[in-house]
């Protein structure tokens, strides 16, 4: 029996005869259908983490790479006179800056940049420490004040310069420039010392007081740091500053220093080597200070060359000292209505005392002279100052002692810290036995009577003559200042009431103002040329000649003595301090020609000059200014 076997189902479809390729074309789409799925698949998670979870964060990168931050140097503070005349401002300063944090390859960016605006080695090797030592986000400036040539130079060849930007800035502007170096200052580019301490002191444009006013108030100066966002192309390229906060600018500084008046005691001082202060007596302000030779102080904002500062400390006229709060002279005969009024309180003479003046002074077998040799004879404590006898004078201070004619000079001012707002100011020095002790030596009876003449150790400044001059004429302790108001509103001190009345009996003080009126208007006075020439207006002084080396005996007793023959080094200095008017003192002045030889030949006519001016000007009564020219005396 034949069985018929049973037809099974196939599995497999049978070759298709008419196509045979469609079953592998069938496999293929499949696996291709999969690898899509799965690319489209990790695109779709790719762009859910781009998009959807870390959205936030690109969105950051994206804005930072398009806009540009940074910090910047807020406008220094102004520094103007007491008519609000600009005396330290800003000026604007166009500059290129490198962004080391924007650029991977800073030594050729630095050689491009040179190739196009050549920097000096030493800017270079500048770059290069402050690169060491400054974090990468901190801008670092490669060439200041641009021209707008510069400025399309590097814009042109943005793409080659990463990192590269230009900025506004400012720079310090000192419109009168020697004229007030002396009591501005200037600033510098600060050390890697304040920028450990401030890290803000790193920003381009950032400047720091050295000297004067612009040291003592720098705090108040600087200002409080801005920003500026500037949007870029993916090239670097600046297209447009979105925003700006200059920051808080430093306060504005009102000096009580008139800046016509300070030029004209200029133009009286010409070109000797001198000093000289115009104060308010009644208040203490500084009206002018005048310190003969100076220096441009706008050099130190952009680098003093070494030729320049070698000139400057090789002058033997010391052009960068303010001779007025740190030059120290012995103060000669200018030093005696101290050493009065010393004797007048101690009681060891009395105005109606007379002392007799042969021409010297015997004390313990040492000889000391008066200046005129042939004695002024028996003189009163006025005819004493009138004549500026130094016998007098030798007289009453070994009557009287150190001691008390050190706390008489001290409650004037000479010899202490008169905390002026102006850096490295000297005290001076009043000599005490205490004092010479303390040095290892003796004090003996000479050395109290050559300081009765302000010779021998005595040193004062010219501040301090004219604080004392100016205390002598009001009868308060008025205190020497040069800040008027911050931000205009008026620092304290600037009315008379401000100050204690001095502790010396009015009787005292009118002893001596009569004597110094005497020394300038009367007869045989030794100061006839600082007579003014005002109608109406009397100025009361007191010359001073101090010697700075010894005159021998040969030489006083050849009878030919010329100072004026010396070297200039060896003359004596010439000193002259005085008061107007003599009924209602308003103004007190100092003058210390240095080696001018006599006092009462060249300081003498140089302060009836300035006081001239101070008083024709009328700074401390006037509101508005007068303007420079100093009005013509009839």
């Amino acid at each position: 029996m034949i069985r018929r076997r049973k037809t099974m189902p196939r599995l497999m479809s049978r070759p298709d005869t008419e196509n045979p390729s469609r079953g592998v074309f069938t496999r293929r789409a499949l696996v291709v259908l999969t690898a899509q799925m799965a690319a489209l698949g990790g695109l779709g998670h790719r762009l859910y983490e781009l998009q959807v979870r870390d959205g936030d964060h690109y969105a950051r990168l994206a804005e930072n790479n398009r806009v540009n931050r940074r910090l910047i140097a807020p406008p220094r503070g102004r520094v103007v006179d007491r008519f609000g005349i600009a005396v330290a401002s800003n000026k604007v300063n166009w500059r290129a800056l490198l962004l080391p944090e924007e650029t991977s390859d800073i030594p050729g960016t630095l050689d491009r940049f040179s190739a196009l605006l050549p920097i000096e080695p030493r800017d270079r090797a500048r770059i290069e420490r402050e690169m060491r030592h400054k974090r990468r986000f901190i801008p670092i400036m490669l060439r200041d004040f641009l021209s707008w040539d510069d400025m399309a130079r590097i814009e042109l060849n943005a793409p080659s310069l990463p990192g590269v930007v230009i900025d506004v800035g400012t720079t310090r502007n000192y419109p009168f420039g020697p004229l007030l170096a002396h009591v501005v200052g200037y600033v510098a580019p600060p050390g890697e010392a304040e920028v450990a301490h401030d890290a803000t002191m790193a920003l381009p444009g950032m400047r720091i007081g050295r000297a004067g006013l612009e040291q003592t108030q720098d705090a108040q100066l600087r200002g409080t740091v801005g920003a500026v966002e500037i949007e870029v192309n993916s090239v670097g390229r600046v297209m447009a500053e979105l925003s700006r906060d200059d920051g808080q600018p430093g306060d504005e500084i009102t000096l009580t220093v008139d800046s016509g008046l300070q030029q004209a005691v200029l133009g009286r001082i010409a070109d000797q080597s001198a000093s000289a202060v115009v104060m308010d007596c009644r208040n203490g302000e500084v009206l002018a200070m005048v310190s003969n030779p100076s220096f441009d102080p706008s050099l130190f904002d952009s680098g003093v060359s070494q030729a320049q500062w070698a000139e400057w400390t090789n002058d033997e006229r010391t052009p960068l000292i303010n001779k007025a709060v740190a030059g120290v002279y012995p103060p000669g005969s200018t030093f005696k209505p101290a050493v009065a009024m010393a004797a007048l309180r101690a009681g060891t003479l009395s105005p109606a005392d007379r002392i007799f003046c042969p021409g010297y002074l015997d004390v313990g077998g040492t000889r000391f002279h008066c200046w005129s040799r042939y004695g002024h004879g028996s003189l009163t404590l006025r005819d004493g100052l009138k004549f500026s006898c130094d016998v007098f004078f030798y007289e009453v201070a070994r009557r009287t002692g150190m001691d008390a004619i050190a706390a008489a000079a001290h409650s004037f001012g000479l010899g202490t810290s008169l905390d002026i707002e102006l850096p490295h100011a000297r005290q001076g020095l009043i000599p005490t036995p205490q004092w010479r002790r303390a040095h290892g030596q003796h004090w003996n009876g000479g050395d109290t009577i050559v300081s009765g003449i302000g010779q021998g150790f005595v040193q004062v400044t010219p501040l301090q003559l004219a604080t004392y001059v100016s205390r002598l004429a009001s009868g308060r302790a008025v205190q020497p200042h040069l800040v008027r108001a911050v931000s205009g509103k008026l620092v304290e001190g600037t009315d008379p009431a401000h100050w204690p009345a001095l502790e010396m009996p009015d009787p005292f003080l009118d002893q001596l103002r009569q004597g110094m009126f005497a020394v300038v208007n009367e007869p045989h006075g030794t100061a006839p040329k600082a007579r003014l020439d005002i109608p109406g207006v009397q100025m009361a002084g007191k010359t001073g000649s101090a010697q700075v080396r010894r005159v021998s005996r040969a030489m006083r007793e050849s009878g030919h003595f010329d100072s004026s023959a010396l070297p200039w080094e060896y003359r004596p200095h010439a000193l002259f301090i005085c008061f107007a008017p003599f009924d209602a003192p308003r103004y007190a002045v100092s003058v210390v020609v240095e080696h001018g030889n006599a006092g009462a030949a060249v300081a003498a006519p140089l302060a009836r000059d300035i006081m001239t001016d101070a008083l024709t000007r009328d700074p401390a009564n006037r509101k508005e200014p007068p303007g420079q020219v100093v009005a013509e005396i009839e």
